[in-house]
């Protein structure tokens, strides 16, 4: 597209005070932004950081990389992968972590990407277009079983079953779907019922994005390597947009920040917790006036507690 598209960030500014709370003002060090997209968050973290600070950023979107090298700042750098590449950072790197989950609105209001059913376009929804599969390409020879529980698996969509079925019988008489118009006009004729308010493509198109780029095994291992990659008393903060990845922050949070004994071994010392819950944190009300996308995101801030590695 010629203009481009307009991204607002969520929970801006409480994102950014949570991440650098524990840091004195104008901080060094090292800070990470685990999911770039069009760097909102990455911009307004550089305002706060002093001068030998360093932030390093991660997208997979060759777009978002692209918005990155308009960043004219030395303390900056960006690699071209995906968050779960966290790991490969040694321990005890990163004085925070951020990580906002899930779509940009460039990605969603852009129709060639194939996210939203709002435009036609290709079946596409990779979150990097230069490698993958596409959700057209997965749809032209996945079974129906398959098809079925990734719906109801990322989708939670009771009629999981009666959509899958329709794809494959639309792919034995026509052929595969290849635009998202053809996908939600399909998909309407099956879901008779639906919230209001919402289109009844909506959960099957969150499902297929979901799958196709593994987002919620991504997110599990990019929080298992913040464990190792933050240093005591580094912030992390997780801003998510549905309820499957909130319940996996919300979890992984509970489970570490707890003592962990081992039954097997019930006299020796208990393992002690890796991270403090700090604070929940939703969009104010004028926020979601302002910007209508924000009004499902949850933001979490945990701090790393005893010595990582």
């Amino acid at each position: 597209m010629n203009q481009p598209l307009h991204h607002v960030t969520v929970l801006l500014d409480e994102a950014v005070n949570a991440l650098l709370g524990g840091a004195p003002a104008q901080p060094g060090g090292q800070w990470i932004d685990a999911t770039f997209g069009r760097g909102g968050h990455s911009r307004r973290i550089l305002q706060q950081l002093g001068p030998e600070a360093r932030l390093l950023a991660f997208d997979k979107d060759p777009e978002a990389i692209a918005a990155a090298a308009r960043i004219d700042d030395a303390r900056f750098a960006i690699r071209h992968e995906g968050f779960r590449h966290l790991d490969t950072l040694p321990a005890g790197f990163a004085d925070g972590i951020l990580m906002d989950i899930g779509v940009s609105s460039p990605q969603i209001d852009a129709p060639e990407r194939g996210f939203s059913f709002r435009f036609d376009g290709p079946l596409d929804m990779r979150m990097d277009t230069t490698r993958g599969q596409s959700v057209a390409d997965w749809l032209a020879q996945a079974e129906m079983a398959q098809i079925a529980e990734v719906i109801r698996e990322y989708g939670e969509e009771r009629f999981a079953g009666p959509i899958a079925k329709a794809i494959v019988a639309r792919r034995q008489e026509r052929g595969p779907i290849t635009g998202t118009a053809e996908l939600a006009e399909l998909v309407a004729g099956v879901v008779k019922t639906r919230e209001a308010g919402q289109n009844p493509a909506t959960r099957t198109f969150q499902a297929f994005r979901i799958f196709i780029n593994a987002e919620l095994e991504e997110l599990q291992q990019a929080l298992a390597a913040s464990l190792k990659v933050l240093r005591p008393g580094g912030r992390l903060v997780v801003i998510s947009f549905h309820s499957l990845e909130d319940r996996i922050v919300k979890q992984f949070i509970a489970q570490h920040s707890k003592e962990v004994y081992d039954r097997r071994a019930p006299f020796a010392p208990p393992q002690p917790m890796r991270l403090k819950a700090l604070e929940r944190i939703k969009p104010s009300a004028a926020e979601v006036a302002a910007n209508p996308r924000a009004r499902s995101a949850v933001m979490r801030v945990a701090e790393r507690t005893e010595v990582a590695g």
